[in-house]
């Protein structure tokens, strides 16, 4: 199934969830009967619900994955990029991987209280939280509600470290509590940077800031004091792959200290939904994109084996790798990353805590 272009969105459909056995597939006469259907809709309006999960940190005991605990606030992602890996994990909440993921957002109003409790237990041994490791924590809705910023206050607080990762310039809005992190070892930050053509990116993460403001921010949170490097996610071969210098070019000058690079996978529905974008976008590259994408994935577009899925595989992948391993050398991103302290968690962090 694939769907037409709809208003402000990457996806152009609603696959099955794959863990329902029953779905609705709309022809081009059920328009008469089902005019509210997304397949239909020319826009199709953000909606927000109320996350009542009880407990705040995900658990991730994945090899490839370099942390334990990861904080989301969001569940869903206004951005809309088209190859977000997260897309599949909304069909946990009986929701779609495409227009749903990208207009039917979860909110954990109790994030902040609930990250406060954790840090309290005494089983908490702290650690680097990720934030965010699945959807992006300043995604638009971020503006109105505050929950990250509120959710650094408690890390600031306790003085636990967090790693942020985010493809949004609203970042800049809480430069204040992340350079007092930064002054305690407490931070770091990546900048999410796919593309800086602009047109593309408005296609592909049609939500997303753009490539000016992405490399405003580095420069932005550089100046302040605060630790930030550059993650060239996903790398797109046929697509991106030969921005890779240009990316770290740009970055390096803004300050970025490191580099970081994934390839592109794409999970269960996430596969259906890249490539119908791609022949709606893209028709006369179809062909070629599909085909490198292939070439790093042993045949097929995606790859589940870990240690492999984030990199890819074969001749095609390892010149990707070597491209990006001497633009990094080029323009002096080899840099460490900064390891962040865990000396300075604090479990009763004021005295207004102590009049509880």
């Amino acid at each position: 199934m694939s769907g037409p272009k709809v208003s402000g969105r990457s996806s152009g459909f609603n696959p099955q969830n794959r863990f329902e056995e029953i779905s609705f597939v709309p022809s081009d006469e059920d328009d008469r009967f089902f005019p509210g259907e997304d397949r239909f809709q020319r826009k199709i309006e953000t909606k927000f619900f109320t996350d009542a999960s009880k407990t705040v940190l995900a658990k991730n005991d994945s090899p490839d994955i370099p942390f334990t605990y990861s904080l989301n606030p969001y569940r869903g992602c206004e951005h809309g990029c088209i190859y977000c890996y997260a897309r599949p994990s909304h069909e946990y909440l009986g929701f779609s991987a495409g227009l749903d993921f990208e207009s039917k957002i979860m909110v954990k109003e109790d994030a902040p209280r609930l990250l406060r409790e954790t840090f309290m237990k005494k089983s908490w041994e702290p650690q680097v939280v990720a934030l965010a490791g699945n959807t992006d924590c300043y995604q638009p809705v971020e503006r109105r509600l505050g929950l990250t910023r509120k959710c650094l206050e408690v890390f600031l607080e306790f003085r636990n470290p967090a790693g942020m990762v985010t493809k949004n310039f609203l970042i800049t809005r809480d430069i204040d509590l992340l350079s007092e992190l930064a002054k305690l070892d407490l931070v770091s930050v990546f900048i999410s940077v796919t593309s800086l053509n602009q047109d593309l990116t408005r296609r592909m993460e049609p939500r997303t800031s753009s490539p000016a403001k992405k490399l405003e921010a580095i420069e932005m949170l550089s100046r302040n004091g605060i630790p930030v490097g550059v993650l060239v996610a996903p790398v797109i071969p046929g697509l991106t792959d030969e921005e890779i210098p240009s990316i770290l070019r740009e970055t390096s000058l803004r300050g970025a200290r490191w580099a970081s690079m994934q390839m592109l996978r794409l999970p269960f529905a996430v596969n259906d939904l890249f490539v119908d974008w791609i022949r709606r976008e893209y028709p006369d590259r179809e062909n070629r994109i599909v085909s490198r994408l292939r070439q790093v994935r042993g045949g097929k577009l995606s790859s589940y084996e870990f240690g492999e899925r984030m990199a890819g595989t074969g001749e095609t992948a390892g010149a990707i790798r070597q491209l990006f391993r001497a633009s990094r050398k080029k323009y002096n991103m080899n840099e460490e990353l900064l390891e962040l302290s865990t000396d300075r968690f604090r479990r009763s962090p004021g005295k207004q805590m102590e009049m509880f």
